[in-house]
This record gives structure tokens, C-alpha cells and sequence, in this order.
């Protein structure tokens, strides 16, 4: 199955929280989709749905919205499929709909079939009473949704572990109560998270650290790493060295490993809902 990748953004980010603190640079993008036969799937949240490791980090290779396409491709009972990523890092649902950013990057896609929600994170360290305001925020987001894109499924997600279990679970709650009120099924991905996370636990984070506060005798190990004020480092590569510096772990934004176990999550429960498609009666509701 050949899939294109599609990333339509705009962005220029600053410093912002995911429930988070992270920064993304990227090219501005137009959104596009193209719908001659594909499966149309739209991912919509913060960083943890953008796949964004930074740019300049990357290896070559697939990122979170094409290992998604690829991981379908390869259930060759699936039809073929396009992943439209409209996520931005810091991104709430308020700042999502009030920058005019959904309006330039998802009204106007054509025959959308899912669209798979992840907000929360930032809602919550970002918006006056979170716990009153996020259901109102996740209301409008569904209807405009509805309005725009009428044969799409709405999926909302939880968020992954990030703010500590508590946090997680507060906000997770939040997203279940709102998804009920919208009658919709919510998909689970925190639990998987976490499991992996069981493996090793800062196995799917990457490493950002201000350089000012490493010692200067590491300064020339850590040059090849230096991004402006801060090392980042995608893997474990540094740990032995400077894995007992205080905070050196704090970062928990995902790395290629982390954005791998979302796409394989995801992967994994969209191919489950097509196949119970297929085996639906001609004309059953949707």
C-alpha cells in the first residue's frame, strides 16, 4: 500500500505546556487530503499526537502518522489509508478553535472517516477551571466536527502517563465524562502506555537538559547534542555518564520509541473497529 504523509500545520511554537513544557519549530504546512479510494483518519491534539521530536533530532525514517499508515498497510484485509496530522505542540481545544487554525487546517478536508482526538494536557495547566471549562471546549470541538466532516467517527483518546497518576487520572476522567455527554466511545491508550513504560521507565522519553547546568568538564562530550541553551538527546546514550545530574530524566515528551507504541496502539484499535465494520450488515447505522 502506498500512503502519502500529510503534516498540515502552520507553526512556530514557543516554550508551551503539554501538561508540558516543550518546544517545536517547524515549516509551515497546508493542509491536504486526498480521498480517491483511501480511508481518510485525522489526528488532532498536543505534541503527544504532532509526533514531535524535534526536527533537527530526527533520524530518517517514519514518524508517528506514517508508521500509523504502514502498520495498517501491513493488515492486508484494511483498506488503503491516508493519516492526516493536524496536532500541535502546547495546542488546546480553546487555542485550537480561537487561532483559526482548525478552520484553516481541518474544516475544508475532504471525506474524512476518523478522527481521533487527544487533548487534555495543556487544557488543564492552561485554561481557567479546567474541570468546568474542558467538557464545554470538547462540546464545541465535537460540534464543529459534526458540522464539517458529517460522515466522520469521532474518537476521542486519553492522554499518555506525563503529569503523574493523578493528574493522568483526573484528566482522563474528564475526557471519559465529556465523550459520554457527546455519546462517544473513548479510546484507552493510557493503559498500554504505561505498560511499556514498566520496561523501563525512561525508556520512551528523550533527554532535554540545560547545558548550564551540566558540569563544563562533560561540555565537550555533550557538543554533538547542543541545541541552543539545552542538550537533548533522543535516546539513552548520555545516561551513564549524566543520568544522576538532578532532573536529567524530567523531560518525559516522547521519543521515536514512545511516538512508536502510539502508532501501534492506535494501529491496533482502528484496525479492530474496520473489521467490525466489514462484518456490519449493508445499511447499518453508523
Amino acid at each position: 500500500m502506498n500512503c502519502s504523509r500529510f503534516k498540515p500545520r502552520n507553526l512556530v511554537t514557543p516554550l508551551l505546556v503539554f501538561g508540558m513544557v516543550f518546544t517545536v519549530v517547524g515549516a509551515p504546512r497546508s493542509a491536504q487530503a486526498e480521498h480517491d479510494g483511501k480511508l481518510q483518519i485525522l489526528l488532532l491534539g498536543d505534541s503527544t499526537t504532532e509526533g514531535s521530536v524535534p526536527r533537527r533530532l530526527r533520524p530518517e525514517g517514519p514518524h508517528l502518522e506514517k508508521v500509523l499508515e504502514q502498520l495498517l498497510a501491513a493488515e492486508e484485509d484494511l483498506p488503503e489509508c491516508q493519516v492526516i496530522n493536524s496536532s500541535q505542540s502546547g495546542e488546546t481545544i480553546r487555542r485550537l478553535l480561537d487561532s483559526g487554525r482548525y478552520d484553516r487546517n481541518g474544516a475544508k478536508l475532504p471525506g474524512l472517516d476518523y478522527v481521533f482526538i487527544r487533548y487534555g494536557l495543556n487544557d488543564r495547566a492552561r485554561i481557567e477551571n479546567f474541570v468546568e471549562n474542558f467538557p464545554k471546549h470538547f462540546a464545541e470541538l465535537c460540534e464543529r466536527l459534526r458540522q464539517d466532516h458529517p460522515g466522520a467517527e469521532l474518537i476521542p483518546m486519553t492522554v499518555i502517563p506525563f503529569s503523574g497518576e493523578e493528574a493522568s487520572e483526573e484528566i482522563n476522567n474528564l475526557i471519559r465524562q465529556a465523550a459520554a455527554a457527546e455519546g462517544l466511545e473513548v479510546f484507552d491508550i493510557y493503559p498500554r502506555y504505561a505498560e511499556e513504560l514498566t520496561k523501563g521507565h525512561n525508556s520512551l522519553n528523550y533527554r532535554r537538559y540545560a547545558l548550564s547546568k551540566i558540569p563544563a568538564k562533560y561540555h565537550e562530550l555533550v557538543k554533538p547534542f547542543v541545541r541552543g541553551p539545552s542538550v537533548e538527546v533522543m535516546g539513552n546514550e548520555l545516561d551513564a555518564i549524566l543520568g544522576d545530574l538532578p532532573g536529567w530524566y524530567a523531560d518525559r515528551h516522547p521519543n521515536l520509541a514512545g511516538y512508536n507504541v502510539i502508532a501501534d496502539e492506535t494501529a491496533k484499535y482502528l484496525a479492530t473497529r474496520l473489521r467490525e465494520k466489514q462484518t456490519e450488515p449493508a445499511g447499518a447505522a453508523q
